[in-house]
């Protein structure tokens, strides 16, 4: 599993190029495109599910059929001109696209920098680029709430669970997770629109995450023995908060979080102007502050290593 590490070191040096080419981006036009022939709002209930289901089917379809035609290329390629390790570093560099530490830790650090310096507004602005909810009027401990809930979160879906699909089913089953998230971060909403077109999408992620989820759990309490922070409360917040988080599988990580920081996560949010409560996890024995933010960004890289370690020499 070498090649996962070289994923990680790509992802660290060269960080998710933001442009209309990547991977991830394609994925969400694909998405959106048969979105488009597929909806209908005058659908009934039933029929709407359906045609959700169709979509989801079309999309992991296509792009494991991709996922597999990659291999079937790489694999000629290294045949025809024989380069050492050519298949390797091909494949490490398209699974670097279904990961993101490098960007989660950069949005991150971003949002610290801006509140060390004060620049409130600008931060409620750059967190709003990677919460749903509504940010205009977050003061610094919502905004550190709101970057560690989603930092500890994404650590699931943006890193472990690429790097988990791709152990057990090599790059197409990595890109065919990634589809499913993306496909659930697009329409897996209850909402309006999205209740019965999103819902097998959203299933299918809840599903994938399961186990991944509960892995990552683990590896924060071993990270918080690693960084000397609290693991005794990280495990005991995991057992008492994790099931309180509206989705099946994002309590696993941010409650853990929450314990080894000794830091209450969970509250009051607003979205598009609308008052929501979100149970809370973990008990504030400390206050929210900016430097929690580098603590998550810690956590994350450690947890990230741990695993890529271990699957290393399994």
């Amino acid at each position: 599993m070498i090649t996962a590490f070289t994923a990680f070191l790509i992802d660290l040096l060269i960080g998710d190029p933001r442009t209309k080419f990547h991977p991830v981006v394609l994925m969400g036009n694909l998405i959106s495109f048969i979105e488009k022939f597929l909806y209908n709002e005058s659908d009934s209930q039933q029929k709407k599910l359906i045609k959700g289901g169709f979509l989801v089917l079309i999309v992991i379809f296509f792009v494991t059929s991709i996922g597999y035609g990659i291999k079937i290329l790489i694999s000629k390629i290294n045949s025809s001109f024989n380069i050492p390790h050519s298949e390797l570093f091909i494949e490490a560099f398209i699974l670097s696209f279904m990961i993101a530490p490098r960007s989660l830790a950069d949005s991150g650090r971003e949002i610290y920098n801006l509140l060390v310096t004060e620049n409130i507004s600008e931060a409620r602005r750059k967190v709003g680029w990677i919460v749903g909810r509504d940010t205009d009027r977050l003061d610094e401990s919502e905004i550190v709430r709101a970057t560690v809930e989603t930092i500890a979160e994404n650590t699931v879906d943006g890193i472990i669970s690429p790097l988990f699909f791709f152990v057990i089913g090599g790059l197409p089953l990595a890109i065919a997770y990634r589809a499913a998230n993306t496909m659930d971060s697009m329409i897996g909403y209850k909402n309006e629109k999205y209740l019965y077109f999103g819902r097998i999408a959203a299933r299918l992620d809840d599903i994938l995450n399961y186990i991944p989820a509960r892995l990552t759990a683990i590896l924060f309490i071993i990270t918080a023995i690693i960084l000397q922070l609290d693991y005794k409360n990280a495990f005991a917040m995991m057992k008492r908060d994790a099931d309180k988080h509206p989705s099946p599988n994002g309590g696993y990580a941010e409650a853990t979080v929450a314990g080894a920081l000794n830091v209450r996560l969970g509250g009051f949010n607003y979205y598009f102007g609308k008052k929501h409560f979100r149970e809370y996890m973990g008990d504030p024995f400390e206050i929210l502050k900016p430097q929690h933010i580098l603590l998550t960004i810690k956590m994350m890289y450690t947890a990230t290593i741990i695993f890529l370690m271990i699957i290393i020499f399994l």
